[in-house]
């Protein structure tokens, strides 16, 4: 049950939109084993000239960047998970956008169990019941 919020720098489309959720909706299933079907991600684009990286804008630097982050349950994955899926999703933005600047940033968070849920009911309460 993660979520995802993504940032990608660039002009809204539909065609790129549809490719990142993709690319995340596999990875996410595929290396870290979370079910699609509660996999929930939003996209938001910011234009070249209000990213900053190292102080200098994208627009100025002829770069792409992108953030995300992704929630998942504490103590789900591990670190070697982990580690191929920030690889594998750089990889990709790198294949989508192209010219992508090294600063993009990808940030597994693990939540507590406790902490966390959908539906009105927490990790915790789902693992136990």
């Amino acid at each position: 049950m993660p979520i995802l919020n993504v940032k990608v720098s660039g002009k809204k489309s539909a065609e790129t939109t549809k490719r990142i959720n993709e690319l995340l909706l596999d990875l996410t299933h595929r290396i870290l084993g979370k079910k699609k079907e509660v996999t929930a991600i939003t996209i938001d684009y910011v234009g070249h000239d209000s990213w900053f990286v190292g102080g200098h804008l994208l627009s100025e630097q002829g770069k792409n960047s992108f953030y995300f982050d992704i929630k998942v349950t504490d103590e789900t994955n591990t670190k070697d998970e982990k580690a191929q899926y920030i690889k594998e999703a750089f990889e990709g933005f790198e294949q989508i956008l192209g010219n992508i600047h090294e600063e993009s940033y990808i940030y597994v968070q693990d939540v507590s169990a406790a902490s966390y849920g959908y539906g009105g009911k927490t990790q915790e309460y789902r693992y136990h019941n």
